[in-house]
């Protein structure tokens, strides 16, 4: 049977930590806790299931916190583990099973990560597949009978574990405040990470995280990006001059989006501009064409998002059956169960 460290980093998780680690007992041979400035009561919580537990200053860096917290394992996997996931008795079963049966050169295994439909989240999925179970030490194996090579490709296996995500509130405003900073630091982003950082201030942000944004989506667009990041960066700064109630720079950006296509972030901010002006029909017809196009980085813009507005817009007209027809699919909407 495989052994198996548990790698966790917290910081102010007494809500759900106890949770969390309730349905991870017997599955792990060591259970590591690296505290990044806990001021309630986490590490007590913690100290009734390890006595590892570390504390690490918080740089605003997730990665230099894992890093360390891997180094700190000593069993043959290491899973990684988030203090607002759980797993129900159906899926500690798979994972038990998974301990017994695992092969030996399966370096990395992926797990279903489930959201609970909450049309606030920044997710733009249901469920995704996820690395969550890493070997610790790799083996580097020589492979082909002649021309050999070494494989350099880590072998991944698609488990059918389902780890529930059940956040007491959510991470949005710690995790744009770290993006924020580092965007006004001239950090360059990974097009991963720049994607995140947009979707979360589109999805979620403030007035104020959105006009901080300003200049660093204003350099990316001066600089030539191309494709689907100069989308992105239109997307977002649409969305700041209609905050800004700069109706000039709001159409210039929209209209932009016509080299690229327009997506339906563009046709649901559209929406939203004519349904403020007391043109509801012409607000109507962008959420309907929003629900028509593709997106970019919300997929909730051409899904639950649209047919709420779509709704409203048909309230607003008298339209009680249109509205309550449009409110029941919003009602019924989900994502899919995997997006980027």
């Amino acid at each position: 049977m495989a052994t198996v460290s548990v790698c966790m980093i917290v910081k102010n998780e007494q809500k759900v930590l106890q949770r969390c680690l309730e349905s991870l007992k017997g599955l792990y041979e060591e259970l590591i806790i690296v505290d990044t400035g806990s001021t309630d009561n986490t590490k007590n919580i913690a100290s009734a299931y390890t006595n590892k537990i570390y504390d690490f200053v918080w740089t605003d860096d997730f990665s230099a916190a894992r890093n360390f917290a891997f180094s700190l394992c000593t069993q043959q996997y290491i899973y990684t583990v988030d203090a607002d996931e759980v797993l129900d008795e159906t899926n500690r079963n798979k994972f038990l099973l998974l301990k017994q049966n695992i092969l030996p050169e399966i370096e990395i295994v992926q797990m279903y990560y489930v959201n609970s439909k909450n049309e606030n989240s920044v997710y733009n999925f249901q469920k995704e597949l996820r690395p969550k179970l890493f070997k610790r030490l790799r083996e580097f194996v020589w492979i082909d009978p002649i021309h050999e090579r070494v494989r350099l490709q880590p072998i991944v296996y698609d488990s059918d574990i389902e780890i529930l995500h059940m956040p007491e509130g959510e991470h949005t405003n710690r995790d744009l405040s770290i993006l924020t900073k580092l965007a006004q630091q001239g950090k360059v982003f990974s097009d991963t990470l720049f994607k995140m950082y947009a979707r979360e201030l589109f999805k979620a942000g403030t007035t104020q995280q959105l006009t901080k944004s300003k200049p660093y989506f204003l350099n990316a667009l001066e600089n030539n990006t191309l494709g689907e990041k100069r989308q992105i960066c239109q997307i977002i700064l649409s969305k700041i001059a209609l905050t800004e109630n700069n109706i000039h720079s709001f159409f210039k950006h929209c209209i932009s989006q016509k080299t690229e296509g327009i997506t339906s972030e563009i046709c649901y901010l559209l929406g939203e501009y004519f349904y403020t002006q007391n043109d509801i029909e012409e607000g109507l017809s962008w959420y309907q064409y929003a629900l028509e196009t593709l997106p970019c980085m919300d997929i909730h813009c051409c899904g639950d998002k649209a047919l709420f507005a779509i709704a409203k817009c048909f309230e607003t007209l008298g339209q009680k059956q249109q509205s309550q027809h449009y409110m029941q699919m919003a009602q019924n909407w989900t994502p899919p169960e995997q997006s980027d």
